[in-house]
């Protein structure tokens, strides 16, 4: 039977008007039927094989196919309503305080080598996890997994409610297969095994082929085949995009309006789908400059936003306005009454005074702090981050030019800035944050000071704020049994954020994709936000049964 779903209509605020100019456009191709998709992306070659849905690393990690291969028990929409759509299962249910879920597994599911999907797949999957920590990577701190009749029951030492997504989007495998792999952190699983809606035919260096299921539980569907297709970079990806010969993906294209969408106006689409994840400046807090409070409260108040969206990210999704660092108007509904209104804005004056109060002088135009010496730092992203780079010296521009601090910028290469971020060798560097359902992942990934329990390499907090406050408060967040606790614990984490500066946010980082409805319409769009339009996420199988032939 196919799953039939209602979704509700957010009603936000558009995050980009696409508007294309039709004129002299040569006439679009008339749809094919049964087309296939290519969904493409900017890694180059993908040496390995490995259809490991556990490992990062796996080549079907990397080009995302394992999501229509390994289906989870729900799908989380991180736009819209945030609605959770049951999908291996038929029903999800949490107790109060979120430390237990009830799952009953969907009837009439079977594996694609025909065995029948039942509740013992669950519970085998949820111990794999519990068995194995490498493959633990969400931190469910799982105590139990039991069967309940035909339900399956999940305990978990502490609450989820912030972690509701992780959980229900753990990929589900098959017991009869998995429980004779030996070790399943380093399996590759060369003929994967999945519910999802299509099977892999084939696997090179330079693409991955899928074919669909004529069994599959979710019904029938309108795309045969799908090509999963690395391009060497994103130029190569934006020009095959452009042609026609590549129909889907996630990427960051300069001049998105002329590269893409202005190739065939009536067809490409464009869409920043707005979540509650801002770009922001990590500040090294272990040395000068950032170490002080006054000179980060200062750069705060002199970076041009406005700018920031209009030239570095394009326009892709709306001006990150509030002080909380919370994208609106996707994040609206967390702020708290004391921020309600309260804007970032430029105040150069301000943040002069606020470093002359702190003992900073000037030298003809170079800053000078307290200690006498010039106020230098380095920003730093990776060479060939278009959108990164072109921020970061914007900014660099903006506090040289009002604050008179000699700001630079760097662009390693990418595996030499990743292993600089985890080890806090860096003054500053623009990242992004985890985007969730409420504002946690914001703040924790900016200031939870258990990121810094893993020693000397960190996976967020990468500036290495230490506020044992801040980290007791983030826990009461997580772990809270009722609304109240949780609403008096995240307006006072907000207070710690706007006024201890542990970060700078900058931007908002919105999820793209790119995609043409020549063949297929029924995308999700800023109309209809049932999930993002990024072909590497697990909302992927929901895209793909909703897709239907264009006319």
């Amino acid at each position: 039977m196919r799953l039939r779903t209602t979704f509700i209509g957010a009603g936000l605020v558009a995050a980009l008007a696409l508007t294309g100019c039709t004129g002299g456009a040569a006439p679009s191709p008339q749809p094919e039927a049964g087309a296939a998709l290519t969904i493409a992306k900017p890694d180059g070659a993908i040496a390995t094989e490995s259809n490991n849905p556990w490992v990062g690393d796996s080549s079907a990690n990397k080009l995302g196919y394992k999501n229509v291969i390994f289906e989870p028990l729900a799908m989380v929409n991180l736009v819209g309503e945030n609605e959770t759509t049951p999908w291996l299962a038929e029903k999800v249910e949490w107790n109060d305080d979120y430390t237990q879920l009830t799952v009953t597994p969907r009837t009439g599911v079977t594996w694609s080598d025909g065995e029948e999907f039942t509740a013992d797949d669950i519970v085998f999957s949820f111990n794999l996890i519990r068995n194995t920590p490498a493959l633990d990577t969400g931190n469910l701190q799982l105590t139990d997994v039991v069967k309940d009749g035909e339900n399956v029951v999940l305990t978990f030492a502490e609450s989820k409610f912030v972690k509701q997504a992780q959980v229900l989007h753990i990929p589900m495998v098959p017991e009869h297969v998995w429980a004779d792999i030996a070790d399943p952190t380093t399996e590759t699983n060369p003929e994967p095994v999945g519910t999802g809606p299509y099977t892999l035919d084939s696997f090179s260096s330079q693409s991955v082929t899928l074919q669909a299921r004529d069994d599959y539980w979710g019904g029938e569907l309108a795309v045969p085949t799908l090509y999963y297709v690395s391009y060497n970079d994103n130029t190569a990806l934006t020009t095959a995009l452009a042609k026609g010969d590549a129909d889907w993906a996630q990427a960051f294209i300069p001049n998105v309006q002329s590269a893409f969408v202005d190739k065939d106006p009536e067809h490409n689409k464009f869409w920043a789908a707005n979540v509650m994840a801002p770009d922001v400046l990590f500040l090294n807090h272990q040395q000068k400059p950032f170490n002080d409070l006054a000179f980060r409260q200062a750069v705060n108040i002199v970076i041009d936003r406005a700018a920031h969206t209009e030239i570095a990210r394009e326009k892709a999704g709306p001006e990150l306005s509030s002080v909380t660092g919370l994208p609106t108007p996707v994040g609206e509904q967390y702020i708290a009454p004391e921020y309600q209104g309260e804007e970032l804005a430029m105040d150069v004056e301000a943040a002069r005074e606020i470093l002359t109060d702190a003992g900073y002088t000037w030298a003809k135009d170079a800053l000078i702090d307290p200690d006498g010496e010039p106020v230098s730092f380095t920003l730093e992203v990776p060479q060939g981050w278009n959108d990164y780079v072109t921020g970061i010296s914007l900014i660099a521009d903006q506090v040289t030019k009002t604050l008179g601090a000699d700001a630079k910028v760097n662009t390693p290469d990418a595996d030499t800035w990743w292993a600089n971020k985890r080890s806090g060798n860096f003054d500053a560097i623009m990242h992004w944050t985890d985007s969730g359902t409420t504002p946690y992942d914001l703040y924790s990934d900016t200031m939870d000071g258990r990121w810094l329990l893993t020693g000397e390499n960190v996976d967020y907090n990468f500036g290495r704020y230490d506020n044992p406050r801040a980290t007791e408060l983030l826990n009461t967040y997580a772990t809270a049994a009722t609304d109240e606790e949780r609403t008096a614990a995240l307006e006072e984490i907000q207070k710690v954020f706007v006024e201890d500066v542990p970060v700078i946010p900058v931007g908002t980082h919105p999820v793209l994709g790119e995609y043409n409805t020549r063949n297929y319409v029924g995308w999700p769009s800023e109309e209809d936000q049932y999930a993002t339009a990024d072909p590497v996420q697990v909302t992927v199988p929901l895209i793909l049964t909703k897709l239907t032939p264009a006319e």
